[in-house]
């Protein structure tokens, strides 16, 4: 009997102190570290002669690695990681290993490129459906690596990121995703900007491949531009690699701080109920010109998703476009930082039609009449030419609604015809 109570007590203690380290490891805050690129994939890249060959899949696994390294040394997390060595794991293998960790947050690291000009800064991504067709072009460069495998063809092989099915259902299966996704980023563009003090270009909405199918809160840090030369040095520096990776992990305490094991925020940490989106789409009106500048002029001071609205003679420079309030407050935050002082956001109407005048595209402005052999007049019908002030004015179509002109513009961009504005008529 003696022997039997003493096992029936070793067993009653083995099961206790099982259950509490199973319920232990459960606790565990889960973080899904990914190093973009890697293997045949390099991502961006430049050379400099200070040193050498700066690859983005190089730059992305070292700050991941110090990432992991400080996030292992507390018992509270549990660290898993896309990659720790120079390989391509799919995005569908990014996506899967994270879903099936259950895990809490996804983060990926990359870095930016820009062929014409030289922006600089960090920028964070949360999945959300572009309202605006001409931001696609940061996704375009993420996006592209899906050809690169087998699996990651047959997994989007059917998604249309353009498409209003598509977008959607981005919207429903993100949602509850996004409130948490735009708090954690919202920590790591204020550690680079107030901790490192480097122009942080705000926290954006986008659909990113790696960011789609996430079930859990997920962010794509820009961590700075290879094509700009003191981005490229500081990204290529241990000092740099050290600080991207403090101020990231540092943002990692401060969210997990912030919220419950649920993806809720916290009442007593942060009192901010969830954000709804607002009946309106918001654009940032950098300023108006009589001059027009075609993207990446250094007049639009390296900001990207520009829509240009030519109005009363005047052409007038949009930036980002957004229903949801704290994308707008940042996207107005970054304009200012940018340089533009006077910015200030603007309401549309989503496909409002005009009552009065009409939407048409300005396809060229000339000194001298396009030959009747020129590409576009060859491409396009019904083109019509104006003369003002001792120039040529070339216009396409008739639109009733903002929306269409730009869905236009696109198919024109499609086509080879770039530079084109959208010009308000109201006649």
């Amino acid at each position: 009997m003696i022997t039997h109570s003493f096992s029936f007590k070793k067993y009653f203690l083995f099961v206790f102190f099982l259950l509490f380290s199973i319920s232990g490891a459960q606790k565990k805050f889960t973080i899904v570290l990914d190093a973009g690129h890697g293997g045949s994939d390099h991502g961006a890249n430049r050379y400099y002669s200070e040193l050498g060959t700066l690859r983005e899949k190089d730059i992305t696994l070292s700050v991941v690695l110090k990432i992991g390294r400080m996030l292992e040394k507390d018992k509270d997390f549990k660290v898993i990681y896309t990659r720790k060595i120079d390989e391509y794991p799919s995005l569908t293998d990014r996506t899967t290993l994270a879903n099936r960790s259950k895990a809490d947050l996804f983060i990926s690291v990359h870095v930016n490129a820009n062929v014409k000009t030289s922006p600089y800064g960090t920028e964070t991504f949360v999945q959300g459906p572009d309202q605006n067709k001409t931001n696609l072009e940061v996704a375009k460069a993420e996006n592209d690596v899906i050809y690169l495998d087998e699996k990651d063809r047959q997994m989007f092989a059917s998604y249309d990121p353009k498409s209003p099915e598509s977008l959607i259902a981005l919207k429903i299966q993100q949602s509850k995703y996004l409130e948490s996704s735009l708090l954690f980023g919202s920590f790591v563009e204020g550690n680079f900007a107030n901790k490192d003090k480097r122009f942080s270009r705000g926290v954006k909405q986008q659909n990113l491949h790696v960011l789609r199918l996430n079930a859990m809160p997920s962010v794509l840090i820009e961590t700075g531009f290879i094509s700009n030369y003191e981005d490229a040095m500081y990204l290529g520096s241990d000092r740099g690699q050290n600080e991207i990776a403090e101020s990231i992990y540092d943002a990692i305490l401060s969210y997990k701080k912030a919220i419950g094991r649920n993806d809720t925020i916290a009442k007593s940490e942060v009192e901010k109920p969830v954000e709804e989106p607002l009946k309106n789409d918001f654009r940032i009106l950098l300023m108006s010109s009589p001059s027009k500048y075609n993207d990446n002029d250094p007049a639009l001071k390296g900001l990207n998703y520009i829509l240009t609205i030519k109005e009363n003679g005047l052409y007038k420079y949009y930036y980002g476009t957004t229903n949801f309030a704290s994308v707008r407050d940042n996207n107005i935050k970054t304009a200012k930082e940018a340089g533009f002082r006077n910015a200030t956001s603007i309401s549309f109407v989503p496909n409002q039609k005009l009552g009065i005048g009409y939407y048409t595209i300005e396809i060229a402005v000339t000194e001298q009449k396009l030959n009747a052999n020129s590409y576009m007049l060859n491409t396009l019908k019904d083109v019509v030419r104006t003369k003002e002030n001792g120039k040529f004015y070339y216009t396409y179509g008739r639109f009733s609604s903002l929306e269409e002109a730009v869905k236009a513009q696109k198919t024109l961009e499609d086509k080879g015809i770039k530079n084109t504005v959208i010009q308000k008529n109201l006649k």
